[in-house]
């Protein structure tokens, strides 16, 4: 997990306290569907010059607003046609290297994200694998057998929507 984001490290960009008014909320919602929407069309869409409204984005990045623009790929295109949660609960005398384990399955190829949570589980892992016998391979060799890790739950997801974000 990169040092820019929230996460394990507890290091952020910038703690984001800016009060969001309609058109930043409008840009948020605009590129959140669109990240590679070219400057020129989201200021006509929003109603403001191109210069003023790459300035407003440009405050939303450096807010923290916007953490990043990336690009999202349907890992079945890349031969990875399952997908899992993955519940991980670290052992009661590993506590501290959760950062440790969290920085060394951010590395692993089929990893999608990774979420630390507050409650009965420490982590859950989105993985995409080829099928069954990677995903049985990934937790097996990854995470069962890993020092620090307690147990695993596996969930297989079927499928999966995102939907849009509201703001306002």
């Amino acid at each position: 997990m990169p040092a820019s984001q929230p996460g394990i490290t507890g290091t952020r960009r910038n703690d984001v306290r800016r009060e969001l008014d309609a058109v930043d909320r409008r840009l948020v919602e605009l590129l959140r569907d669109d990240a590679r929407m070219p400057n020129a069309r989201l200021a006509a869409e929003v109603g403001l010059a191109p210069s003023t409204c790459l300035a407003r984005v440009r405050a939303l990045v450096d807010a923290g607003v916007i953490a990043g623009f990336h690009a999202r790929i349907d890992p079945r295109a890349l031969g990875l046609g399952l997908e899992a949660l993955i519940s991980v609960n670290i052992r009661s005398g590993a506590r501290q290297t959760i950062a440790a384990f969290a920085a060394e399955v951010c590395e692993l190829p089929e990893v999608q994200q990774v979420f630390f949570l507050g409650g009965a589980e420490d982590f859950i892992l989105d993985v995409a694998t080829r099928d069954s016998d990677h995903l049985r391979e990934f937790v097996v060799e990854n995470l069962s057998s890993h020092p620090s890790v307690a147990s695993t739950r596996t969930s297989v997801v079927f499928e999966h929507t995102t939907p849009g974000l509201r703001l306002g």
